[in-house]
């Protein structure tokens, strides 16, 4: 495996790769722009790098599917860190363009949505196609491809392109969220502020199926930050559920909520525990009275006792 190498969903000049950047680890490691987030992610699993960048949710679009899918299938791989990156974009254009020459338009699919309502009032005739990565939309600008692309306004420079708009947004603060993955190993030690990753699937579909996966976390405290639903790929009303919860595998409520899946789910897969992005360690939330690790081990006391039959 090549320790100095980590992969990201390219090509240069993408949010991506600006959220790896964020990371003291990458100063010190080749970084590899990958085409797709599938190839990003293969890379690590066949060993060409250590660890790959990809994104994973978006605060206006949700689940980035393609993420969640690859990580429910094929070879595990584990989250070891996440970053948060706010997310701004620039209509990036060749030299020379006015907003009147702009015709066609390109950029990730994740990236129109949140540009929906600037586009429908700044060029209401443009001709949206989608690109592989929005730095990818800005080298098909490039090549004269098309008129324009929304990207970061970083990718600019890179491709010989010059903001002819900046700070496109729909929604204030928007934010996406990207995971490092890497191979499975032993989690980091928890940080008092950690997030558990896993995919659940249904062992059949039943009323109430989805709710007694759910009330696994709820008898015990933890607090579920996303649940998606993704198709299994084996017909209509097949599904698995991606979910983040609160807390760290080694916290005991955390531990029994999955013990208690692995007990009724056909299959579970454990994405890792990581630190929270955005939040110092220490300062996650406190468990709720009845679940810290201090309750769990004193009802264990207590039963013991009453094994025992001591008072």
């Amino acid at each position: 495996m090549s320790a100095t190498r980590f992969t990201y969903l390219g090509p240069e000049g993408t949010f991506t790769e600006a959220a790896l950047r964020t990371l003291p680890e990458a100063a010190t490691r080749e970084l590899i722009p990958m085409v797709s987030v599938p190839a990003a992610l293969d890379a690590v699993r066949n060993g060409e790098a250590a660890a790959a960048l990809v994104p994973i949710e978006n605060s206006v679009e949700g689940g980035v599917t393609a993420t969640l899918d690859e990580l429910a299938a094929g070879e595990p791989l584990m989250i070891y860190r996440e970053v948060l990156l706010p997310i701004a974009f620039a209509l990036l254009v060749r030299p020379g363009t006015a907003l009147s020459d702009v015709k066609t338009v390109t950029g990730h699919p994740v990236a129109q949505p949140q540009v929906r309502n600037w586009l429908r009032a700044n060029l209401p005739d443009a001709m949206w196609e989608s690109a592989a990565s929005n730095a990818d939309g800005a080298r098909l600008v490039q090549e004269g491809r098309f008129d324009a692309a929304f990207a970061g306004e970083f990718a600019a420079a890179t491709y010989g392109l010059v903001p002819l708009v900046t700070e496109i947004h729909d929604a204030e603060n928007a934010e996406t969220r990207f995971v490092l993955v890497g191979r499975p190993a032993r989690p980091a030690a928890p940080t008092g502020a950690d997030k558990t990753s896993v995919v659940l699937w249904l062992g059949d579909d039943h009323p109430g199926a989805l709710l007694e996966l759910l009330q696994e976390f709820a008898v015990r405290g933890v607090n579920l930050m996303l649940i998606q639903s993704r198709p299994t790929g084996q017909g209509i009303g097949n599904y698995c559920f991606a979910v983040d919860a609160e807390g760290h595998v080694s916290d005991r409520r955390v531990s029994e909520a999955l013990m208690g899946l692995k007990r009724t789910c056909p299959h579970v897969r454990f994405l890792g525990s990581y630190p929270r992005a955005g939040v110092a360690q220490g300062d996650g939330r406190a468990p709720r009275p009845g679940t810290s690790d201090g309750d769990f081990t004193a009802a264990s006391d207590w039963l013991a006792r009453c094994l025992d039959g001591r008072p």
